[in-house]
């Protein structure tokens, strides 16, 4: 049996930055590429009821690649 291997980049916000980016994703008029990253940040925190979502599931649940967000965890 295959085992996936750690995270290297573990997203946890804190319940300002969360807030921050749940306003982002739904007022005013924000970039696509803006939206997105506030989107993967929202579901691959670990603080988060019933902890983070694998890359794999964010990319099919967003249709972002999985590179892409392996590159935002890591910013």
């Amino acid at each position: 049996m295959l085992t996936m291997p750690q995270k290297k980049y573990i997203v946890a916000l804190s319940s300002e930055e969360r807030e921050v980016l749940e306003k982002v994703t739904t007022t005013g008029k924000t970039s696509a590429y803006k939206l997105n990253h506030a989107r993967i940040l929202l579901k691959a925190d670990i603080n988060q009821e019933g902890g983070g979502w694998r890359d794999q599931d964010i990319s099919d649940a967003l249709d972002i690649s999985v590179s892409t967000i392996e590159r935002v965890r890591q910013r």
